[in-house]
């Protein structure tokens, strides 16, 4: 073969050898979950690369087993060309230059542009890989047994699951990082569903003292005035206090008997069994309860039995969504008092402050303001008295003798810490 025709075979190896080394970055640098998107969108070139990357060590074979192929081709081709030329001195001069241009042109290169786009070239290297592995399958076998032999020995399995999974922190992360794609508003929802399973439902519930519901001692008008002033759909119903509840009503079926005359009698006959749940069930199982159990609302109890609040269907739809606007139910728990400064309601539950007014508080503990100052202080404070949580500043404005009624919180201070 004339000289040129060498050279020229030896551009062609070298361009193997930049195709095989650049195909193996593309193809180990797919995203799984792109990948298996786009093959079942049909894509040829997906379908094919997902099928390789079932089993990567033989994907892997094939690769290394063509690329030092023609590594070592043009290695031999160099050796003669540079004998021709200049003899043996010409020899190791033509071996340096070889090893790099094949480290530059050959190796850096292809696999730093495969690395920034994957799937351009992995798409299309799947499609001659695919037959290519059928060819020369038994070959790739008997390296791969031998490999897999030697892995053995040394202690390595391979466990046959190379499916990617995240865990509920790394899907977090990848929702955060998808903010050009996705509006706020939606990633703001994806991350609240990821945290449903941490949140309990006397997190979200609404505490004893705050329950609205209806005494089955009191006279048929007061009961009336009762249903007819509330603003809710679902009532408790209860016999002297809360913690002996008689049952829930729905005030659309007392809509449909309000033409008969009242009676308690008829009331009693309108009420569904009430529906008890623990305070430490989490809101992802409590929702999947509410649909098996074909309820909207339950009494949340503690380890004792006793009613510790109530917690309703939309009130886990708000942690998902957000807060409802109901201007007939709003209350103001935070009053800006300065531009520095706020007055908050000490039962305010911490979650919906952090929320609200995306403060850092810790809320791991007591779920009102009222709660994590006692905690902190362990006594009831004075007011004027002042302490500092998390870097916010506090002072009390009102206090009683058994619970602290609002606070000053000021803007968060941050304190440098160093190191030394």
């Amino acid at each position: 073969m004339s000289l040129f025709g060498l050279i020229s075979l030896l551009v062609v190896l070298l361009l193997l050898s930049a195709f095989f080394a650049g195909s193996e970055t593309a193809l180990m640098s797919l995203n799984r979950y792109h990948l298996r998107h786009k093959s079942r969108k049909g894509n040829r070139g997906a379908k094919l690369a997902e099928q390789l990357l079932k089993r990567p060590d033989r994907l892997i074979g094939l690769i290394l087993l063509g690329n030092n192929l023609v590594n070592f081709s043009a290695s031999a081709l160099v050796t003669l060309i540079a004998f021709d030329l200049g003899g043996e001195p010409a020899v190791a001069i033509g071996t340096g230059i070889l090893t790099l241009t094949v480290i530059i042109f050959a190796d850096i290169a292809p696999k730093t542009v495969a690395a920034l786009n994957p799937e351009r070239f992995a798409f299309p290297a799947a499609m001659i890989y695919y037959p290519l592995l059928k060819i020369t399958y038994p070959i790739v076998w008997l390296t791969n047994m031998a490999s897999n032999g030697f892995l053995f020995l040394l202690g390595i399995r391979d466990k046959g699951n190379n499916l990617q999974t995240l865990t509920r922190e790394e899907l977090r992360t990848v929702v955060r990082e998808t903010s050009t794609r996705i509006p706020t508003r939606y990633r703001e929802m994806l991350l609240s569903i990821l945290d449903l399973e941490k949140v309990t439902v006397a997190d979200v519930m609404v505490p004893h003292k705050e329950i609205i519901g209806i005494d089955i001692n009191d006279n048929n008008v007061e009961i009336e005035k009762a249903i007819s002033d509330s603003h809710h759909t679902r009532l408790p119903v209860y016999k002297g206090n809360l913690d002996k509840i008689v049952g829930i009503l729905h005030l659309r079926n007392f809509a449909n008997t309000s033409n008969k005359s009242f009676s308690k009698k008829s009331l009693h006959n309108l009420l569904n069994a009430p529906y008890f749940v623990p305070e430490g069930t989490s809101l992802s199982t409590q929702l999947i309860h509410f649909q098996r159990q074909n309820e909207r609302i339950a009494l949340v109890v503690d380890e004792y039995g006793d009613i510790q609040g109530i917690i309703t269907l939309e009130d886990i739809l708000e942690e998902i969504v957000g807060e409802f606007t109901d201007p007939l139910n709003e209350e103001n728990d935070v009053i800006q008092n300065s531009p520095n400064s706020f007055i908050v309601d000490a039962m305010a539950n911490i979650r919906e402050l952090n929320r609200s007014q995306n403060w850092e508080l810790p809320s791991n503990g007591p779920k009102t303001l009222n709660g994590l100052i006692i905690e902190m202080l362990e006594t009831i404070p004075e007011p004027s008295t002042c302490l500092k949580i998390n870097g916010y500043p506090i002072e009390i404005i009102e206090s009683n003798d058994n619970c602290i009624e609002s606070v000053q919180i000021g803007t968060r201070i941050y304190e440098r810490e160093i190191n030394e």
